[in-house]
């Protein structure tokens, strides 16, 4: 039997490229995108699919268990008992490493909505999202992360220089073009954790998801995405517990909405000498 092979974050393919007239045939790479099945299980409760989300490979158990976090299912590390590709023996090769089942130590506080149950595939441009309005987001306010410390004024500097941070730690968009990346930094703008994904939804639950798996507190002072702010970041965005969430492109309305009523700082069109403040700017210092 062939062993099957993970996925890679980007995939080769032969382009024609056309500059000046000429005609120019080489090799190019693509960012990969695939599906990833989220399974979720604890005792009593065998496992079953609450996500299926479009993907780039790469820091999966990260991925779907800063997915629960979000959706309140998973309150912290300790709640954690084992994330790890499902073994099914009716899987496909090609699906082994495209389904992972997240395993809780007890039953979780918020179950993911139903509806998840009937997906078979996500766009990667948009979150899967199972909350339904932002009171039922704010619900998740008893059982997300407490921050790391008090609510911090990050320094304006500091987040003129976020951008390039994102861009130097991009390495599969410097080969592709084609992510979306997100990181977590100090107050300071030290990264803590940046990862890519071809989804920013999915590239927010790695990084959240990273800290997690790792045991530190998720509620850092600054989460930091490239694209836009949607609804879905913020979502993610206040159950981790962070303070400011600064984007280089812009929010939305319900995005805003969610964000003024929790609580949490919102930077859009940041640039190097330019930004928006669109919610609690007395976390941004001059």
């Amino acid at each position: 039997m062939a062993l099957s092979r993970r996925p890679g974050p980007s995939t080769r393919t032969r382009v024609h490229e056309h500059v000046d007239g000429r005609v120019l045939q080489h090799e190019d790479r693509l960012a990969t995108e695939e599906p990833l099945e989220i399974r979720c299980s604890w005792p009593g409760r065998p496992a079953y699919r609450v996500a299926v989300t479009m993907r780039t490979p790469g820091h999966d158990f990260e991925l779907a268990a800063g997915f629960l976090l979000a959706e309140g299912t998973v309150t912290g590390q300790g709640h954690l008992h084992t994330v790890a590709y499902c073994t099914d023996q009716d899987l496909l090769p090609e699906q082994e490493h495209n389904v992972v089942t997240v395993t809780l130590r007890s039953a979780p506080r918020s179950v993911p909505a139903e509806r998840y149950a009937g997906l078979s595939a996500a766009s990667s441009a948009c979150g899967v999202c199972g909350t339904q309005s932002i009171d039922d987001v704010l619900g998740l306010a008893d059982v997300r992360p407490a921050r790391e410390t008090a609510p911090v004024v990050v320094p304006a500097g500091v987040l003129h220089a976020l951008p390039a941070r994102l861009r130097e730690a991009q390495r599969v968009f410097a080969t592709t073009g084609g992510l979306h990346a997100a990181g977590l930094f100090t107050a300071d703008g030290e990264p803590l954790v940046v990862r890519e994904d071809i989804g920013r939804h999915n590239a927010v639950d790695k990084v959240v998801g990273a800290r997690l798996l790792a045991g530190a507190p998720t509620g850092v002072p600054v989460l930091a995405v490239s694209g836009r702010i949607g609804f879905e970041i913020v979502q993610k965005a206040v159950a981790a517990g962070v303070g400011v969430l600064a984007a280089v492109g812009a929010p939305s309305s319900l995005a805003v909405d969610l964000a003024q009523r929790a609580g949490l700082c919102t930077v859009g069109f940041l640039r190097p000498d330019r930004f928006v403040t669109y919610s609690a700017p007395e976390r941004i210092g001059v």
